[in-house]
């Protein structure tokens, strides 16, 4: 896929606020500081498309982007940022879970997961709640270029492991790196099969 256009759209703090259109949508989170607007920003190959912060929690709300005007990333909040208070934290969860659970041209689902870490607890209680809806999704393990082929290959080996207690069949399962452009191909790949479909 050839992206020829990339825009900001809106951001949205709860579903209602949501655009409204039938643009087939591609939904990406993870914890906080996963990765999520380096890899908007590698795919579209827009340098500053999606802000980029070392400080964990940046994005608050729900981030549209329009991309070759027939398709939308949406950029969600990080799950597991403590640096909010309590009654906020509920929020953006409420806001993200409904949205999830409710936005009806959501097409896939990508859960970024940090390649250098063994499997975090916060991962898999997201994807066994996610494994209770309906729409598919892929992981995408990202940050490949901050440590050996074999070190990522280990953890995601274990991550799949784990896997096994929350479904019987994996799902895709990608490899990327912003800084170096891998992985971005077969992304692209993903949601170009997912729009055909």
């Amino acid at each position: 896929m050839r992206i020829t256009s990339a825009e900001f759209q809106v951001s949205a703090p709860n579903l209602k606020a949501c655009p409204r259109w039938g643009l087939p949508e591609f939904a990406l989170i993870g914890r906080s500081n996963v990765g999520k607007s380096s890899l908007i920003n590698s795919l579209t190959e827009r340098r500053a498309l999606a802000l980029v912060s070392d400080t964990p929690g940046k994005t608050k709300l729900m981030n549209f982007f329009v991309i070759n005007g027939n398709w939308s990333l949406v950029d969600l909040p990080g799950y597991g940022y403590a640096h909010v208070s309590k009654e906020r934290r509920v929020d953006f969860n409420n806001a993200t879970a409904d949205f999830l659970v409710g936005r009806k041209n959501l097409r896939r689902i990508f859960v970024l997961i940090d390649s250098r870490l063994p499997p975090q607890k916060i991962d898999l209680e997201f994807l066994r709640w996610l494994d209770t809806g309906h729409v598919p999704f892929a992981l995408i393990f990202t940050k490949t270029d901050k440590h050996s082929a074999g070190k990522a290959q280990a953890n995601i080996a274990l991550f799949k492991k784990e896997m096994v207690g929350i479904r019987s069949d994996l799902p895709e399962i990608l490899l990327s790196s912003a800084k170096t452009g891998t992985g971005r191909t077969e992304i692209l790949g993903s949601i170009e099969r997912a729009i055909k479909a």
